[in-house]
């Protein structure tokens, strides 16, 4: 089958970028759009031009490394489903895409359809962590934690990290992101001691970051890891539980 792509096209991070035409002839259902672009990059090169780069990894759905706008929307047409696992069979009719990186002033471009996260990273270090105690591993059954508690706190730490939530969201919020964080951890038995400090750390941070949450609620269907939109009541809950015990250690 033949598929035409508006990709862009990016230098650097102080280059000017543009949308540059090219066309696969022998695409097949079967391919992923980061596989389509594999193809592409193998037509460019044995032409003597410069690949499109971009980012994988596991290509499996699970590393949160890929991740691009197709058509307009993050990671592709497809809700809750990362790039790496779109499939042209998916999208009957449609022939023609536009690739292009996430548009959000907390992810620069840094070349073509890769952006720097490292935003996200910053948002973990300020408090998505846990203290314990190092040395041998506890028993299993040492921490009693409720089945349905910790479930949902797996559900939570689902996030794969790709920052399609930030795409998506108009006003480049990561609320969705942080609430996930905040959640799950707040859940677990470890930890609990700086339950409180973590809740106000990642919220400043997450306010001095990104940009600030509407509930346009475009980020659930972006996520592919399917984080509901409870997670950013669970953000502002745990916000509001910091507030009120004041800045003390204690959780």
């Amino acid at each position: 089958m033949r598929v035409e792509l508006e990709i862009w096209r990016q230098d650097g991070p102080r280059a000017r970028g543009r949308f540059e035409s090219y066309t696969v002839t022998d695409a097949e259902p079967e391919m992923s759009l980061l596989e389509l672009l594999d193809r592409l990059n193998d037509q460019i090169i044995e032409g003597g031009g410069e690949p499109v780069v971009f980012e994988s990894d596991c290509r499996e759905g699970v590393c949160g490394m890929c991740g691009f706008l197709v058509n307009g929307k993050p990671h592709g047409p497809q809700d809750n489903t990362p790039a790496c696992r779109q499939h042209l069979r998916a999208f009957p009719g449609v022939t023609r895409f536009r690739l292009e990186p996430w548009r959000s002033a907390a992810f620069p471009v840094i070349r073509d359809l890769v952006v720097d996260r490292t935003a996200l990273d910053e948002l973990i270090r300020s408090g998505g962590t846990v203290d314990v105690a190092a040395g041998t591993a506890p028993d299993a059954d040492s921490v009693p934690q409720p089945y349905q508690q910790a479930e949902q706190a797996l559900d939570f730490a689902a996030c794969i990290g790709c920052g399609a939530c930030v795409a998506a969201c108009p006003n480049g919020a990561a609320m969705l992101f942080a609430g996930a964080k905040l959640a799950h951890l707040s859940l677990m038995p470890q930890g609990r001691h700086e339950r409180s400090r973590r809740a106000r750390r990642m919220t400043q941070a997450v306010n001095e970051l990104f940009g600030p949450c509407s509930l346009y609620e475009e980020c659930v269907p972006a996520c592919p890891a399917g984080i509901p939109l409870t997670a950013i009541a669970a953000l502002n809950r745990e916000a509001l539980r910091a507030g009120l015990r004041g800045r003390t250690r204690d959780n």
